[in-house]
């Protein structure tokens, strides 16, 4: 989950795996896989990288847990 802010200011957690499109138009549009979009304040790049930051966060962990597992 990444945290994404809205116009009106709340912020909110929105599923990284659900994402299908990220657009610049210019506001920031997240569209996903259940056709919902969701504008918010955070820039194109800002929002992949965070959801870079997510997945590495996880793979990192899931890496270490198979580490002590061998």
């Amino acid at each position: 989950m990444i945290e994404v802010t809205r116009f009106n200011g709340k912020k909110f957690y929105i599923n990284s795996d659900l994402i299908e499109f990220i657009e610049a138009t210019p506001d920031t549009v997240i569209t996903t896989t259940s056709g919902k979009k969701v504008v918010v304040t955070e820039t194109v790049e800002e929002v992949i990288e965070q959801i870079i930051n997510f997945k590495s966060k996880i793979y990192c962990l899931k890496d270490k847990q198979l580490r002590k597992a061998e």
